[in-house]
């Protein structure tokens, strides 16, 4: 409430109302003290006569001291309250020492002195929220009932900040709360009831035609925001939801920054704990190489690399426009950042030389790689195992050959029983890794994880224009199953399986439960706004290469768990030998230009679980 020039008017006269008001609260502590006596008693008169005259300067002097005239009384606020009260405190303190130790001929009461603090602290509060009060009728009270009823689903601190925040909201008045604790259950916040739990919900749609609900839990866990979302979706309203805990304690968002609830608020999972020390041990002041970085999973590496300061971040890419993308995302968001756009191939050995003997980098993410599976069957089969293998091989050699300290391959649960050319050529690669090692230096790392919400070529943008268009919603089968994990906790777990990684382990993420994707296809009508029946689904049958349900693990294949609950480790396994991958380079050499049924021969031959195009029944 300060400026620059001084001290404007309002704080002037917030100043003359706060010394008016010492006055008054000692002359009606008087007036209790002698049972509301008017006039007072000459005794009293006259005490309270002459200590006046030094009880306004002393309180004038500690009000200007402590700051009272920075806050606006419209927005008062427990902060402001917290304030008065110290002032408060500190001025009957003052007030008793000169009484007690000076004794002023007219003496002052003790009542007085006890009555005194509390008059005051009522008079200078109560104006001041009075005001407040008067302030947000004026300004919204006429309007309540032209705005949208809303109910917020959540009961805790977050939610009763949402209600002071949507007080002042010319579109929205929270008609009640829901909460699962029975014991806020018919308490107010701020006015306004808890009327029940989440259950209660479509009942009280109905009662007040609602047509919204906001989820005001972040700090809840993912399952239990899933669950408000459903329950609100299936009552047939539009759910928003705050932003998630994370942001909000990052500083990326407000509370009142509303948005509506996504795909990742009813698949994700709970945050990801990361050890932020040995992150910043593994990539701070070092530079960091990302291949693939303007794809889906290479460009949430940089991002979350980006948080821990590398001395440089090398961004390798072939796809001219992708990056762009990064590159200009990077210099509008993280100019702090010494990021580095190179085009390049990963199976182009001479410029993958180039680049890593010039700019020498200490630990490469490889997440560059073909890998939407039918697209990678018939005649792009050659294609997809040369990007996926060979340029693999080609990194990783060349990694070795220059020092890099750390080398980590994104794999994918496809590698798992193969059944597409995709898959077979991870599986590849993977053990193209563990042979590499084997020669020692560089520690490779793998990481195998399965389907990523919203990534380039996932199901989840398709579904989006689908819905878009009207439908149908096209599905290969009703019984497929997926796992899904965000991008976001994708590229944590990258990131942590590097650190923990020692060379040739192979780390599986822990996914969680697999998705029916028609259960996911009516999510996401539901998100849309739009009754389930709405939108057609139609099945289309297996594509070429594709699996009812994506395993994690292959049937000769168990894991061992690690310090970190969302990682386990397949349990070591006699790596390739030289021989093995000599061999294996000499028939990815000799395969160029073969026929798709030749290489789907030689898969055979060298990844033994592959078996192509295994349909369901």
């Amino acid at each position: 409430m300060w400026s620059r020039a001084g001290i404007n008017g309002r704080a002037l006269l917030a100043f003359a109302h706060d010394v008016v008001a010492a006055g008054l609260a000692w002359w009606l502590a008087f007036l209790l003290r002698e049972n509301m006596a008017i006039p007072l008693p000459p005794v009293a008169a006259d005490a309270f006569l002459h200590s006046l005259w030094w009880i306004l300067p002393l309180h004038a002097l500690l009000f200007w001291q402590r700051g009272l005239y920075q806050g606006i009384w419209r927005y008062a606020s427990l902060a402001d309250l917290k304030r008065i009260v110290v002032a408060v405190g500190l001025s009957v303190c003052l007030v008793t020492l000169i009484v007690f130790m000076i004794r002023p001929a007219a003496p002052v009461p003790r009542a007085v002195l006890v009555l005194y603090p509390i008059l005051l602290l009522f008079i200078m509060a109560g104006s001041r929220f009075a005001y407040r009060a008067w302030r947000e009728h004026r300004l919204y009270g006429p309007l309540a009932l032209q705005r949208e009823p809303v109910i917020l689903l959540g009961a805790g601190d977050a939610a009763a900040a949402l209600v002071a925040e949507l007080a002042r909201s010319k579109e929205w008045r929270v008609v009640g709360l829901l909460d699962d604790d029975a014991g806020k259950q018919g308490r107010l916040v701020h006015g306004i009831q808890v009327r029940g739990g989440l259950d209660d919900l479509p009942r009280l749609a109905a009662q007040f035609s609602l047509r919204q609900a906001i989820i005001a839990m972040p700090a809840a866990s993912h399952a239990a925001r899933r669950r408000a979302a459903q329950i609100g979706a299936s009552a047939g309203l539009r759910v928003l939801t705050v932003p998630s805990f994370d942001d909000l304690v990052a500083g990326k968002v407000t509370l009142a920054e509303l948005r509506a609830v996504e795909l990742d608020d009813l698949l994700g999972r709970d945050p990801v704990v990361l050890d932020t020390a040995g992150l910043h041990g593994l990539l701070a002041g070092r530079v960091v190489m990302v291949t693939g970085a303007g794809g889906s999973i290479g460009s949430e590496l940089c991002r979350q690399i980006a948080a821990y300061r590398p001395a440089q971040l090398l961004f390798f890419e072939a796809n001219e426009y992708a990056l762009y993308t990064i590159e200009q995302e990077f210099a509008e968001l993280h100019p702090a950042v010494a990021a580095l756009p190179l085009i390049g191939d990963v199976k182009d050995a001479a410029r993958v030389e180039q680049v890593l003997a010039r700019y020498k980098p200490n630990v490469i993410f490889h997440a560059a790689a073909y890998k939407h599976v039918p697209l990678m069957e018939g005649d792009n089969a050659s294609a997809a195992l040369r990007n996926n293998v060979l340029g693999t091989y080609v990194l990783g050699r060349a990694a070795r050959a220059h020092g890099v300290g750390e080398f980590v391959l994104i794999s994918t649960d496809k590698a798992v029983n193969p059944v597409n050319v995709m898959g077979a050529s991870k599986w590849l690669a993977e053990r193209v890794c563990l042979a590499l090692q084997e020669a020692g230096g560089t520690r490779f790392v793998t990481v195998r994880f399965g389907n990523v919400l919203g990534s380039a070529g996932s199901v989840i943008p398709k579904f989006q224009r689908q819905i878009a268009h009207g439908g149908p919603l096209t599905i290969t089968h009703p019984d497929v199953f997926r796992y899904f994990m965000s991008i976001r906790e994708a590229a944590q777990l990258v990131l942590q399986a590097g650190l923990m990684g020692r060379g040739a382990e192979i780390f599986v993420l822990e996914m969680g439960e697999p998705v029916r994707i028609v259960d996911l296809a009516r999510d996401m009508i539901r998100l849309s706004g739009l009754a389930e029946n709405a939108i057609p689904i139609a099945f289309t049958g297996l594509r070429p290469g594709e699996k009812l349900t994506e395993e994690l693990l292959a049937d000769r294949e168990h894991t061992l768990p690690t310090p970190h609950p969302k990682l386990r480790i397949l349990s070591a396994a006699p790596p390739p030998d030289a021989a093995w991958l000599a061999g294996l380079l000499d028939w990815l050499q000799a395969s160029q230009g073969s026929s798709a049924a030749e290489i789907l021969a030689g898969l055979q031959h060298w990844v033994p679980e592959f078996v192509p195009a295994r349909r369901a029944p």
